[in-house]
């Protein structure tokens, strides 16, 4: 075996963005309808392990991808927050559905009109509900924005006339 066999040349966060892309680790937190999609994306017909995200974590401290998977009701905020604050950084936000993107049906005062009105979000699911399928597709645009560098939303440059916060 010649020496340029075993060689391999990275820099550090190539490896560091490797690392992370291949172990995102979602916070089991189903809030309606769509977190039975999210159960079944773990299911041998959709193998989500072949992307590393099969290991659904119950803290918010072993966590750093949330998948806010149904509506959010307004006693449900401070809850949300919560948890969202205790995960670790980096840390990413889908929101999967109709429900968690635009609060879909649910067009009242007791559901917030979008999770981004409470947190920050990187990726949007549509569909109601949206197939494992789709949900896989958003978990691998996240893992593209880590593979390129990307910051997640709650840290990246705020636009103007950005999300205001549900009281």
């Amino acid at each position: 075996m010649a020496m340029s066999d075993s060689l391999i040349l990275t820099t550090v966060d190539q490896a560091k963005h490797w690392a992370q892309r291949s172990s995102l680790w979602p916070l089991t937190f189903g809030l309606a309808c769509c977190a039975i999609e999210m159960m079944t994306s773990t299911a041998p017909r959709y193998d989500l392990a072949r992307f590393g995200s099969e290991v659904f974590r119950g803290s918010p401290r072993q966590a750093d991808l949330m998948i806010v998977s149904g509506r959010v009701c307004r006693k449900m905020v401070p809850q949300v927050r919560q948890l969202y604050a205790q995960m670790a950084s980096p840390k990413w936000v889908i929101a999967m559905g109709a429900c968690a993107s635009s609060a879909g049906i649910f067009d009242n005062y007791a559901v917030v009109q979008g999770v981004d009105h409470i947190l920050p979000v990187d990726v949007y699911v549509p569909g109601c509900p949206p197939s494992p399928e789709a949900l896989i597709y958003g978990i691998m645009k996240i893992q593209d924005k880590i593979r390129r560098g990307l910051p997640p939303a709650a840290e990246a440059v705020p636009v103007a006339g950005g999300a205001s916060g549900v009281s």
